[in-house]
């Protein structure tokens, strides 16, 4: 199958600074791709020039094997992390007023449901919750039924319920056959609703996958979770190497471990309870900080 979108050694420059150096990569269609990074890595940059906002100072972008233009915009939908919304109209207007930007567009009332916007669809859009403003933003990306959606940071902000059910939405927008590009700093979104993923770093690609097969390529272990107050003598000189993680007002200790059998007993014998251990796989988190490093990023 042709890629919808083939990015060849893209580069963008801002005096003196290399934001994107010599990235490649290619969007299958009809599939979500995750754009992941720190703060800086150069994603903005990146889905800036996949948009056609910005000119790349070198590489090409091809939509269907052909070159970026300006046509592009009539099959792209772009759901940007902060909009403004027009004053004293509703959710209903709002949608009506973008569609007269557009030659093709969606049946109003298909977008209304494909974004369960039927409770509130005549209700002031500046007088809507977080996540009914983020279906409402949602729709308004999907008014010219586009081939290609640029989701950027969606989530950001809602309550894990309204994450949740945006994510049902994507899902349900991406089994219609469109192309998803997404950017989050939830890495558990990512795992959910990506089929590949690329995390960036300085300017470059520096791990894709999807999110089961990177992980597997990278990790062969497992992480031990104790409560620190399981340790009465503290955690010098212990077999094995530990990570304390604060979580919620407490001291967990973490153990990574490629033998459960050999650690639980190691743990045994220092006199250490098992009551409240858990054990758990890998997780996109980990790959990141392992790739990216925990230092503050501004």
């Amino acid at each position: 199958m042709k890629d919808l979108i083939t990015v060849n050694q893209l580069y963008k420059h801002y005096k003196g600074v290399t934001a994107v150096d010599g990235i490649s990569m290619s969007i299958s269609p009809g599939s979500c791709f995750g754009l992941l990074g720190p703060n800086g890595a150069g994603k903005t940059t990146t889905v800036e020039m996949l948009e056609g906002i910005l000119t790349p100072n070198a590489g090409e972008i091809l939509y269907r094997g052909q070159p970026l233009d300006a046509s592009f915009r009539q099959h792209a939908g772009i759901m940007f992390q902060s909009t403004a919304l027009q004053d004293f109209i509703t959710v209903r207007e709002s949608l009506q007023l973008f569609s007269e930007l557009y030659p093709r567009t969606v049946p109003m009332e298909q977008l209304i449901a494909d974004c369960s916007l039927e409770d509130y669809i005549d209700r002031d859009a500046n007088k809507l919750s977080g996540g009914q403003r983020q279906r409402l933003l949602l729709a308004m990306a999907l008014v010219n039924d586009p081939d290609m959606i640029f989701l950027d940071e969606p989530t950001t902000g809602l309550d894990p319920q309204a994450r949740r059910n945006f994510w049902s939405l994507v899902q349900r927008i991406k089994q219609q056959g469109k192309t998803i590009l997404l950017t989050t700093h939830y890495m558990e979104e990512a795992y959910v609703l990506c089929d590949q993923i690329a995390i960036m770093d300085h300017g470059k690609i520096i791990a894709r996958g999807s999110p089961k097969a990177l992980l597997a390529d990278y990790f062969e272990d497992v992480v031990l979770q104790l409560p620190l107050s399981d340790f009465p003598q503290g955690t010098e000189g212990l077999p094995f190497k530990v990570t304390l993680h604060h979580e919620h007002e407490h001291e967990n200790v973490e153990i990574i471990s490629n033998d459960v059998d050999t650690t639980v007993s190691q743990l045994r014998e220092q006199g250490i309870s098992l009551k409240r251990l858990q054990i758990r796989q890998r997780t996109l988190e980990d790959l990141f900080l392992a790739l990216t490093g925990k230092g503050l990023r501004t």
